[in-house]
């Protein structure tokens, strides 16, 4: 089902997502949501945390990732370091 609404950027570069919107998809005030950009078209997504099963799962791949490649926590806290400190050049 589409919704078709239109709405404005204020001068704080805010959008207000449409009540009906809202409620469609269940959006509560402090929904984290990540922004896409794509050429000219603009897509915001939703974020929500996986459920603890999910989340179970997850772990349960990243353990058996970790027990193949045979790495220690350290090598994985390294990884880290380095990403981060990557990240911290690009700003």
């Amino acid at each position: 089902m589409s919704i078709l609404e239109v709405t404005s950027l204020s001068t704080r570069g805010q959008v207000v997502i449409p009540n009906n919107i809202r409620e469609n998809l269940k959006l509560q005030p402090g929904t984290k949501m990540i922004i896409i950009q794509e050429g000219n078209n603009i897509l915001l997504k939703p974020i929500k945390a996986p459920k603890p099963n999910q989340f179970k799962k997850i772990i349960a791949i990243g353990d058996r990732i970790r027990e193949e490649l045979d790495l220690k926590e350290s090598d994985i806290n390294t990884a880290i370091k380095k990403v981060r400190k990557n990240n911290a050049h690009r700003s």
